[in-house]
């Protein structure tokens, strides 16, 4: 029976390398975009992780490849230092199949610049790094932008996001018009479109998302943080679970410190990943998780966008993003390769709204609690009662949306802090 990739008439190296990595059957995305870049078309693709997109263009540029010259040919971007290295990794895996040497190069930031240089003057083939450090190279004349004939720019969204849109648009620009560009992103933002429509000509759409957002041995929990300290509220959920591997993920690098000192604090097997750790503690702390060497991981969404962690059981949001496309690549991470995963979301007064508008997306949510150690499912919410008032104002509802330290009658005693703050007001008001 003939490999479903041989119709596409790659090169057969590649081939052998899909056959050992028992690869047969192209995916939707592989299947709509492979036959455009061999054909040298500018491409737009919008999906989700885990749909094979890298293989989507990683096969056929490497199948365009002239490894005679001695020249950089193709220039592939990512956002952050851990997706290029993992974009890298498959580079390497199939580019070491060719009867022909193809040479590779990672440019990445925490590396020696010196010895980089040296290393990219010798003009690799294939490049794979982050915009402000592959922009660095061009200024220093190591790369050769002329010779560039396909430029890769994976998750353009979040390369927006993080304030590296300018540099990738440097980069493109430097480059000859002829330039075969290929843009990749889980959304299209309004503020993308500009870079698109500057560079891109007359470029093939190819929008691929599952048919279901949420698969079906994925479960969504739903806990309140009672207008409690939510730190309180996360700590008893780790009491009642025993994970595999779970993810905790927060918004912010300083609540993601915060979070990994209180879980260290109660003895947990947990650390830490956000932008500001050192790409080698980083590194350290992706091969602990290749090596099931720790249980919890505390992560900003770094980590929720395109890098490939196998096992994880458990997904912990301590908040929900504010960026709701985030609670999709959140989940995501879980519930792979037949796993079984569960997405539990502690949530507050302030996230009615998003919950319902990720509801209106299919996700299915279970209001759940902990009572002495055990889950149980609430039929309702139990949403905090606010004193309806025309004398409301911003002060007394901070007052009720005030999070402290469980004290005895606290509730009551913030409801009347509330009620006085509301006569107030009502007598400020008749004086008028």
């Amino acid at each position: 029976m003939p490999h479903n990739f041989e119709r596409f008439k790659l090169q057969p190296f590649l081939i052998n390398g899909l056959e050992q990595d028992g690869i047969t059957l192209p995916t939707e995305i592989q299947e709509r975009i492979i036959p455009s870049v061999l054909k040298g078309e500018d491409v737009i693709g919008r999906s989700k992780t885990g749909t094979g997109k890298t293989l989507a263009f990683m096969l056929p540029l490497l199948s365009k490849l002239d490894p005679e010259k001695t020249e950089t040919q193709v220039i592939i971007t990512a956002p952050t230092r851990e997706l290029a290295g993992q974009l890298y990794d498959v580079l390497t895996t199939y580019s070491a199949q060719s009867p022909a040497p193809i040479t590779t190069q990672l440019i990445v930031g925490g590396t020696d610049r010196l010895r980089m240089i040296d290393k990219v003057k010798q003009q690799p083939h294939v490049i794979v790094g982050t915009p402000g450090r592959i922009l660095d190279m061009m200024r220093e004349y190591a790369i050769q932008p002329a010779t560039v004939q396909s430029f890769v720019v994976d998750e353009a969204d979040q390369m927006l996001d993080m304030g590296f849109l300018e540099d990738v648009d440097t980069i493109a620009s430097l480059m000859d018009e002829d330039l075969q560009m290929l843009v990749f992103s889980a959304t299209l933002p309004e503020k993308l479109q500009p870079f698109l429509k500057k560079y891109l000509n007359q470029p093939k759409h190819v929008d691929v998302q599952p048919k279901v957002t949420s698969p079906q041995n994925m479960t969504h929990w739903l806990i309140s943080d009672r207008d409690r300290d939510r730190t309180e509220a996360l700590l008893k959920v780790t009491q009642t679970l025993n994970p595999f591997l779970a993810i905790v993920f927060v918004n912010t690098k300083e609540n993601a410190d915060h979070v990994y000192k209180a879980m260290l604090d109660e003895g947990l097997n947990v650390d830490c990943i956000h932008g500001d750790i050192p790409p080698r503690n980083r590194k350290k702390v992706l091969k602990k998780l290749e090596n099931a060497e720790v249980q919890y991981v505390v992560a900003t969404d770094l980590v929720a966008r395109g890098i490939d962690i196998k096992g994880i059981s458990h997904i912990i949001n301590y908040e929900i993003p504010k960026e709701l496309e985030y609670y999709i690549h959140r989940a995501g991470r879980t519930a792979r390769a037949g796993w079984e995963g569960l997405v539990i979301t502690v949530y507050g007064r302030d996230d009615e709204q998003a919950i319902k508008k990720l509801e209106e997306q299919q996700i299915a949510f279970t209001y759940k609690e902990i009572k002495q150690g055990e889950w149980r499912t609430i039929e309702k919410r139990q949403r905090p009662i606010e004193p309806k008032s025309e004398y409301m104002n911003a002060k007394a509802k901070a007052i009720l949306n005030r999070k402290e330290k469980v004290k005895p009658g606290y509730k009551k005693k913030k409801k009347q802090e509330a009620d006085k703050q509301i006569q107030r007001n009502k007598r400020i008001k008749k004086r008028k």
